[in-house]
């Protein structure tokens, strides 16, 4: 009954977005139809491809990009934490908890977005919010307490990435002093509110990935190339608060489903997230486990003190490449618009 229930919500959300885009369709139509077909044509194409996102691929990228940024760079620190068995046990636990959350967060929103549809609301201009789904679903209580959660996230993850952002430049240039840099960070991250929703990061998201992607082998490769470090040892965990702080940061990384609810509605098929968020899972697997072991195994408990990985690796020019490339993904891909923004249009 369940199953059955929930194939019609998804039917009744697909036809909704099957007529949205019979519509949009139309619109450029008759556009073309007034005039300057070949030119509109061209420039119409060439805006699609940049800004128009909402096929299951660009959600695909969209999740594996948004999973996993500068996070990546304190894995192996976490692992000194950790050990190399507990380090490789969090991340697959996490990341298969965190598919299952964001199934769970998909019927939830294919079921609240059903009872809207079915009262004639229209989401043309509208980005649905997790604690509107909250509050469709349990009430006005959830409502605020997912509003408060959500801001929270933004507001701590932001500073977080900024300071590691600061972090990063400085291994490069360090005539300014890292809170200078935070202040310079801070102002081009928030120019990103312009950005409407994830419709419109399909560019950022593909070349973000690209860029994690890049760091990630680069950070294996460097650790293997240049082998163990003279006497390195793997203690392991010795301490409980490490070992706590250490699971704490690999969740972060499979934790931040604040913006999942914000991707799905910029699907074109919502129904088919279900899926496509493990599978990005699976591919941030391929990323986080190669450079995190990789690192740990070439320097161990010298990580404890150095919690970026970039502060070990030879400075060479494929490190300040992999520094310049996390610092436009930083920029350009993370920085979410917070709820305030994304909510109308």
């Amino acid at each position: 009954m369940l199953g059955q229930k929930q194939a019609e919500s998804e039917a009744i959300v697909a036809n909704a977005t099957e007529a949205e885009l019979n519509l949009a369709k139309d619109g450029h139509d008759r556009a073309l139809e007034d005039g300057g077909a070949d030119e509109s044509s061209s420039a119409f194409s060439v805006k699609s491809f940049l800004w128009h996102g909402g096929s299951a691929w660009d959600a695909w990228f969209s999740c594996a990009s948004n999973q996993v940024a500068q996070v990546l760079l304190t894995l192996p620190y976490s692992f000194s934490q950790l050990g190399m068995t507990s380090g490789i046990i969090f991340q697959i636990f996490y990341g298969l908890l965190g598919s299952w959350t964001a199934y769970l967060i998909s019927v939830l929103y294919i079921e609240y977005r059903t009872r809207k549809e079915k009262e004639n609301v229209s989401f043309k201009n509208h980005v649905i919010q997790w604690f509107e789904v909250l509050d469709g679903l349990l009430g006005p209580y959830w409502k605020a307490v997912g509003l408060a959660f959500n801001c929270t996230f933004l507001l701590f993850g932001s500073v977080i990435q900024l300071i590691a952002c600061a972090s990063n430049i400085y291994y490069i240039n360090d005539h300014l002093d890292k809170r200078t840099w935070t202040y310079i960070f801070g102002a081009c991250c928030a120019t990103t509110v312009f950005i409407p929703s994830f419709h419109n990061y399909r560019i950022w998201s593909f070349l973000g990935l690209g860029m994690t992607t890049y760091t990630a082998w680069y950070m294996a490769i460097a650790a293997l190339v240049h082998g163990q470090a003279e006497g390195v040892t793997h203690t392991g965990p010795n301490k409980l608060v490490l070992y706590f702080t250490g699971a704490t940061n690999i969740l972060y990384t499979f934790g931040g489903h604040a913006v999942t609810v914000e991707i799905m509605h910029a699907m074109w098929k919502p129904q088919k997230f279900k899926y496509i968020y493990l599978m990005a899972t699976l591919y941030v697997f391929t990323l986080t486990l190669p450079s995190a072991t990789a690192v740990y195994w070439a320097f161990g408990d010298e990580l404890l003190n150095h919690s970026n990985a970039f502060s070990l690796l030879p400075k060479n020019g494929f490190r300040d490449a992999a520094v310049i490339l996390m610092l436009i993904h930083q920029v350009s891909c993370r920085r979410r618009p917070p709820p305030f923004f994304s909510g109308h249009r």
